[in-house]
């Protein structure tokens, strides 16, 4: 002992470990061959079909997670007003830009209210049926 922490008294990876030296490529197949031997028919069957429905599901997932977003412009403008402008001006552009948006605030309000009624008959027909 040294300082304060004593020394292993053997190594970290001794020579007498021989786990690695055993694992092949060759002995894999051999043993995959000779389990797979053992096996009754209707086993392997099963087997390959389990097999294929995880790699369909796999499939799946992995195409519809590639979605294509095409690339589309947001644009936006800013209004350049003069330093002249007049209260005047100013009140009828606010009234222009009011008028606008109680349009738009219609629009929304009306589909909410689509929205609303859709939940609320699959809500009904739940209901209906027990749930």
């Amino acid at each position: 002992m040294r300082g304060l922490v004593p020394e292993p008294s053997h190594p970290y990876l001794a020579p007498e470990m021989t786990f690695l030296r055993s694992l092949s490529p060759l002995r894999a197949i051999r043993d995959l061959r000779f389990f797979l031997a053992q096996r009754k028919p209707h086993e392997l069957w099963f087997m390959m079909l389990s097999m294929a429905i995880t790699f369909a599901v796999l499939f799946v997932f992995v195409k519809d997670s590639r979605v294509e977003t095409p690339y589309e412009r947001n644009i936006i403008y800013a209004e350049s007003w003069p330093l002249t402008r007049t209260d005047a001006q100013i009140k009828a552009q606010q009234k222009i830009d009011q008028a606008k948006k109680h349009i738009a605030e219609e629009a929304l309000e009306k589909r909410r209210r689509a929205n609303q009624a859709e939940f609320k008959k699959v809500d009904d027909w739940l209901t209906n049926h027990g749930f």
